[in-house]
């Protein structure tokens, strides 16, 4: 069986305060496009944590301490052709210095009929 990925899903912890940002940000780039829908997400509440090394400038928290921060998973669908543009908007968009960012691919449900 062959498979051919034409979209992927992109995941983003980001700060509760910046979600709104960040998610209209990367769907004004065009992810978040399922059939005659835009701008669908899906987060979910989550603490992330981190300790800043002596070399980082963190938007939050301290150089080598420990954080623990309230973050929600942002979620998106996105076409392949418009990864780069839609990552690139991400990291413009996100407070952190190092967000960290999935890309899973993904395939399509007609792939197993």
């Amino acid at each position: 069986m062959q498979f051919n990925v034409n979209k992927v899903k992109i995941l983003v912890t980001v700060p509760v305060e910046n979600v709104d940002e960040v998610r209209n940000a990367i769907c004004e780039e065009g992810a978040g496009i399922i059939g005659n829908y835009t701008y669908c997400s899906t987060s979910t509440k989550v603490v992330g944590t981190f300790i800043p090394s002596i070399d980082a400038n963190p938007y939050i928290g301290k150089q080598n301490k420990m954080e623990f921060v309230n973050e929600e998973k942002l979620e998106v669908i996105c076409d392949v052709e418009k990864v780069k543009a839609v990552i690139a908007k991400l990291r413009e968009t996100h407070p952190y210095e190092e967000p960290a960012i999935d890309i899973v691919p993904l395939i399509d449900e007609k792939d197993f009929y």
